[in-house]
C-alpha cells in the first residue's frame, strides 16, 4: 500500500530496540483519510472472505478496525486489556506485549463472540505474533472460526507473519518493515 509506505518513511520513527513510532499518524494521532484507504485495502483483500465480525485488541486496533466493520456493515469486537466489573460471561487469554514488555490478561464477552461466527482480526502492527495468537485462542474457545488477520505494518524481521502463514492463516499486512536497523527503516 503506496500511501501507507510513504507514510511511514516520511513520518515513522525508529526505537533502539526494533520500535517503530507511528503515533503522529496511526496509534496517538490518527490520520482518518489514511485509516479509510487501509480500510478499503483490507476491504479489497479480504474481498472473497466470508465474514460476520471484525475483531482487535484494545487501544490501537479499534480504529482501523471500526473504518473495516464500517465499510463491511460488520459489528467490531475488541478484546479488553482490562476485565471490567460488568463482564461475568466471558473469554480470556494472556498476551504478551513486545512494546510495552509486559503481559495482558485479555477478554472478551461470550455474547459478542460466538460459536459461528466468521472473524476477522485487524490490528496495529504484527511482530512476533503474540496478539495474533491471543486473538486466535479467544475464537477457539468461542467455537467460532478465524478466517483471516489484517496488519497495518508488520515487522518483516520478526518471526510472527511467517508462523502464522505457516499456519495456514490468511495474514494481510499492508506495510511489511524488513529492517530497523541502525535505527533506519527499510520497507519490502
Amino acid at each position: 500500500m503506496k500511501a501507507l509506505k510513504e507514510r511511514i518513511l516520511r513520518d515513522g520513527k525508529c526505537l533502539d530496540g526494533g520500535i517503530l513510532k507511528v503515533d503522529n499518524f496511526i496509534n496517538h494521532q490518527m490520520d482518518p483519510i489514511l485509516m479509510k484507504s487501509m480500510a478499503v485495502e483490507f476491504v479489497r483483500r479480504f474481498a472473497s472472505t466470508k465474514i460476520n465480525k471484525i475483531l482487535t485488541i484494545e487501544a490501537s486496533g479499534i480504529a482501523p478496525a471500526i473504518m473495516v466493520g464500517y465499510l463491511l456493515e460488520l459489528p467490531v469486537v475488541f478484546a479488553k486489556k482490562k476485565v471490567p466489573s460488568t463482564m461475568d460471561n466471558m473469554l480470556a487469554t494472556k498476551v504478551f506485549s513486545f512494546t510495552k514488555n509486559r503481559t495482558y490478561d485479555v477478554c472478551v464477552s461470550k455474547d459478542y463472540l460466538c460459536p459461528g461466527d466468521k472473524v476477522l482480526f485487524i490490528d496495529d502492527f504484527l511482530a512476533n505474533g503474540n496478539a495474533a495468537k491471543g486473538i486466535m485462542d479467544l475464537v477457539n474457545q468461542a467455537g467460532a472460526e478465524l478466517v483471516g488477520m489484517g496488519f497495518l505494518i508488520e515487522k518483516g524481521f520478526q518471526a510472527g507473519g511467517n508462523e502464522l502463514r505457516k499456519m495456514g492463516i490468511h495474514v494481510e499486512s499492508l506495510a511489511i518493515i524488513d529492517s530497523l536497523d541502525n535505527n533506519k527503516i527499510t520497507l519490502r
